[in-house]
């Protein structure tokens, strides 16, 4: 994946000095490239005041630059996904529209906390689709995790209060709630979605520890209205940004950090259970940029 596949800055830097006209077409491919109009126009004053009136030696001069500037924007927002695991147990919501990855990002959050010995439970609080159930399923027997389920079309809040009540009961370190695709834009369905947090907080008023919201890195712009629509019911705590291994560019989460502010707690690289990796701001401002 490469934030500026599209745009060949040899070309555009072949004049070898800056000038006005170079850094607004500068601004021009980085708001092409998802960042949003506010971090754009940051970049482009930074890089105007580290490099206008220079020459520049070559196109790697330019994405070193910016790695590093992308780096000081993100790094406010890192989260350690060990973060995730801080009571006992800690009850977690994972929230995203339809065809993000959740339930495939819950398995792999689930194996990477198995593997540091913890007890982990799955509840399958997607009552919509059977689908979802049974990868729930598939995954909690892959890694070893409690299962928590109900039938097909059951009310998901009352999954989330079998699933709280099991992690108390049992003793796990951390439960997973894995819930319908909503669409932001339907009401019923967000509704729906809310009833889950008025449940858990009648069990306990801290509950959900963590709500994670996850995004889709092809979404592009329409990763912000999800945020914001997200954000009216819960309380989201971290992003998990997933599908970073396709052609996405990526640009949409400095859009997402300036306007929200909120922590990243990992980024998902493909399918295999171990590409789900800790988001850390240097790493990833440079694969933004690689060329």
């Amino acid at each position: 994946m490469k934030f500026f596949e599209n745009f060949k800055f040899d070309n555009l830097f072949g004049k070898k000095k800056i000038d006005q006209n170079l850094l607004d077409r500068f601004e021009e491919i980085l708001i092409e490239s998802d960042v949003g109009t506010e971090v754009a126009s940051n970049l482009k004053e930074e890089f105007k005041k580290e490099k206008i009136g220079k020459e520049i030696k070559n196109e790697k001069e330019i994405f070193d630059f910016l790695a590093e500037q992308i780096s000081k924007i993100l790094k406010p927002h890192e989260k350690n996904l060990n973060n995730l695991n801080k009571n006992s147990p800690s009850i977690v919501v994972i929230a995203g529209v339809n065809g993000v990855g959740k339930t495939t990002t819950i398995g792999k959050l689930g194996k990477l906390f198995k593997n540091q010995g913890k007890k982990i439970v799955f509840g399958a609080a997607d009552t919509f689709r059977a689908a979802a159930t049974e990868q729930l399923e598939l995954w909690s027997k892959k890694i070893g995790a409690d299962f928590v389920k109900s039938d097909l079309g059951t009310d998901p809040a009352s999954v989330g209060y079998k699933t709280a009540k099991f992690a108390e009961e049992n003793k796990s370190d951390i439960a997973f709630i894995d819930t319908a695709g909503r669409l932001q834009n339907k009401k019923n369905l967000m509704e729906e979605y809310k009833k889950i947090f008025t449940v858990l907080k009648k069990i306990n008023p801290k509950y959900p520890h963590e709500t994670i919201l996850v995004l889709d890195a092809t979404t592009g712009q329409n990763a912000l209205n999800q945020v914001e629509e997200f954000k009216k019911i819960s309380n989201i705590t971290g992003l998990i940004v997933t599908k970073l291994d396709t052609s996405a560019k990526g640009g949409i989460l400095l859009a997402i950090c300036k306007k929200f502010g909120l922590p990243i707690v990992a980024v998902g690289m493909g399918e295999k259970e171990s590409d789900l990796h800790s988001f850390n701001s240097e790493q990833f401002s440079k694969m933004l940029v690689q060329n």
